[in-house]
């Protein structure tokens, strides 16, 4: 696919989707729904915390310019689930690749989360890789019941850096709404827009010539304690000890927000990991269980478990 010409025909767009519905049972997650090419649900688990550890699989083996995506997810009161890929995803390059589309054609995802009551869901992807000259916008909303939990956390590496390919002409567009329900009616939680491309891969406020950025973000469900945010923050950059990249987070309103600007996609995995496990000891949940169908040779949280180790 990304070895096409500019003389090839535009291969037609995959129009894939996942609608799904969980709902807490006995003290487990159990799910309902469906996925339509080239989108696949997978064996889902459950974890000792009590989520549904459900894997999607894009079985196209990556996204074309004009391809969409489309994910839907709703919770019911008191539903833990975790959702994950089972690979990286990849994004090939689309600009001057076609005669038809000489500008290129945007891939796209959109993501539409809905949470009841009492409900938890993680949404924790693998890494995406964009290919030179590659075009990916994705948008997010996320509607929150008054005490409902949403975790999120992806990376990103922008060209195949291992390869000696950058960006180029590429972009990489991301827009995540987090409204949550209140006494006077819904309010955002926090409306985040990103872009990287041009002259923000070299920039300082941007990449700062980095091929790798990540973005983590949680939606706790009621507002922590000022002790307890402090010191949930002072965990978090102790965290990023032995990680290559710069790392910074911050409280929001309720929750926080985390960052990672470098050139290690399997550092920013590690720190969002551990970051992710310290919100869940936070809340009193069960440590985290890394998904089946992560790599499964990392050991991301073995920091955590021997915090006096060297840097």
């Amino acid at each position: 696919m990304h070895a096409a010409t500019e003389s090839a025909p535009a291969p037609a767009p995959w129009r894939g989707s996942a609608s799904l519905r969980f709902e807490q049972h006995r003290g487990q997650t159990r799910h309902q729904g469906g996925a339509r090419s080239p989108l696949k649900l997978q064996r889902a688990f459950a974890q000792a915390s009590g989520h549904c550890e459900l894997p999607l699989l894009h079985t196209a083996g990556g996204l074309v310019g004009g391809d969409q995506l489309r994910i839907e997810a709703s919770l019911g009161a008191g539903s833990r689930a975790l959702l994950t890929s089972v690979a990286a995803q990849k994004v090939y390059g689309s600009i001057g690749r076609f005669r038809s589309h000489p500008a290129g054609r945007w891939a796209q995802q959109q993501l539409v989360f809905a949470l009841d009551s009492g409900s938890d869901l993680e949404w924790l992807p693998q890494e995406l890789v964009l290919y030179a000259s590659a075009l990916y916008d994705q948008q997010a909303t996320v509607e929150l019941a008054t005490d409902a939990s949403f975790l999120a956390a992806e990376v990103v590496r922008l060209g195949r850096t291992a390869a000696g390919e950058g960006l180029e002409q590429g972009c990489w567009r991301s827009s995540l709404e987090i409204r949550r329900q209140g006494p006077s009616g819904p309010r955002f939680e926090l409306v985040d827009r990103l872009e990287l491309g041009g002259a923000a891969l070299e920039g300082e406020h941007g990449l700062a010539g980095e091929p790798v950025f990540g973005s983590l973000v949680w939606a706790a469900p009621q507002p922590l304690a000022a002790e307890a945010l402090a010191a949930l923050l002072a965990a978090a950059r102790d965290a990023r000890r032995g990680l290559e990249g710069a790392m910074a987070c911050g409280a929001l309103e309720q929750g926080l927000v985390a960052r990672y600007r470098g050139g290690s996609s399997q550092a920013a995995r590690f720190w969002f990991s551990r970051l992710w496990a310290l919100i869940r000891a936070e809340r009193g949940q069960a440590a985290p269980e890394l998904p089946r169908v992560w790599p499964f040779q990392e050991q991301p949280l073995a920091a955590l478990a021997a915090p006096n180790c060297s840097a």
